[in-house]
């Protein structure tokens, strides 16, 4: 390992070097692509730099030891040598999560996509209270949203709802939302009081740039027409709502949220681009998923993957048995507690398997 950090070293600071110089600062592909490698490699390069601080700090006190030294001094390098040898230990730990491979797409922005499933209008009520829900969480992590398409029912919630959230390392936090969340509660439309159970699908999707998925404009049938719903003045009255076929695939886009039609346009494009990448790295994934089982996983979208009980004010993780009792502050987007636990399993699952 201390090879491989070392290289890393070596690589970081001719990264360094080369961001000084002239050409590339005016070559901005090029200064980018650097300036990612370079934020990439820089937490470990530190730590790497932290360990060896650490080692240098046990080596000294171990020659000092050897010495002949009066008794509080000696105790004095004993604590320093047993201190050292305590943090390389914890180092090194960090290290090792440091080097794990890094999911390439943990930096983009994401695209999320929820779908009422069983239970009709009030899994379309609670598809409403997971989209304020992660809305209210993207704020609170300093994330932009911006809607890409809805469907709404009359009684304000969504059969289906897809949004961008942009901002750096938004795919790493919210990558494990995808799979079938349940709700367990009283819905306002039932008179007797009765506990129903309901679904709802969540899908994330990293953002997909032009260059990862080409797109023949061929195979592309592109419709327009009036938006519909509940809305302004504007709805029904021109034709900006656009509809996407992809013709390999049978994929339909319909985008209806801008005043545009180019702007409903491109949002389109964008959400098909990001469904044949999926669609392509599904496809990746079943081929490797009997070598590598996550403890956490990617989010099968037919997996059960959490429950938020009503009468108990619990919200359960089932990947990792964790239960929350504060469904409120939960459902106002104070969501980062479940995310982080998520995320650690993660962590020690890829670990154990490294």
């Amino acid at each position: 390992m201390i090879q491989k950090l070392e290289q890393i070293e070596i690589k970081f600071e001719n990264i360094l070097s080369k961001l000084e110089q002239p050409e590339t600062v005016t070559n901005q592909e090029e200064y980018t692509k650097l300036m990612k490698e370079h934020k990439t490699l820089m937490p470990i390069v530190e730590k790497f730099r932290e360990y060896k601080k650490a080692e240098t700090a046990v080596l000294e006190s171990e020659e000092m030891m050897k010495e002949q030294l009066d008794p509080e001094f000696k105790a004095l390098c004993e604590e320093e040598y047993k201190q050292g040898k305590i943090d390389m230990q914890r180092i090194n730990e960090e290290l090792k999560i440091l080097l794990l491979p890094k999911d390439p797409d943990d930096d983009k922005n994401v695209i999320v996509e929820i779908r009422a499933g069983a239970g009709g209008e009030e899994a379309a009520l609670f598809a409403g209270v997971l989209y304020r829900m992660y809305s209210m969480y993207a704020e609170s992590a300093g994330f932009k949203t911006d809607t890409i398409s809805s469907n709404e029912t009359g009684l304000g919630g969504f059969r289906e709802i897809s949004f961008m959230v942009e901002g750096d390392g938004a795919y790493s936090k919210l990558k494990f939302e995808s799979g079938v969340h349940r709700v367990q509660r009283v819905p306002e439309t039932e008179t007797s009081g009765r506990i129903h159970t309901s679904t709802v699908t969540v899908a994330v999707l990293p953002e997909v740039e032009d260059v990862a998925i080409e797109i023949n404009p061929a195979d592309v049938k592109i419709e327009s027409c009036k938006s519909s719903g509940a809305g302004g003045q504007h709805v029904n009255k021109t034709e900006s709502a656009v509809r996407l076929t992809h013709l390999p695939t049978g994929i339909v886009i319909e985008c209806q949220e801008e005043r545009s039609q180019f702007k409903n346009r491109d949002k389109a494009m964008k959400l098909l681009r990001t469904k044949l990448y999926d669609m392509k790295q599904s496809e990746q994934n079943e081929k490797i998923a009997s070598a590598r089982k996550s403890m956490v996983g990617t989010g099968d979208r037919s997996e059960k993957i959490r429950t938020y009980n009503y009468p108990q004010g619990r919200i359960t993780d089932h990947r990792i048995g964790l239960s929350i009792f504060s469904m409120e502050n939960f459902l106002n987007g104070n969501i980062g507690d479940m995310i982080d636990a998520l995320i650690t399993a993660d962590t020690a699952e890829r670990l154990k398997n490294s």
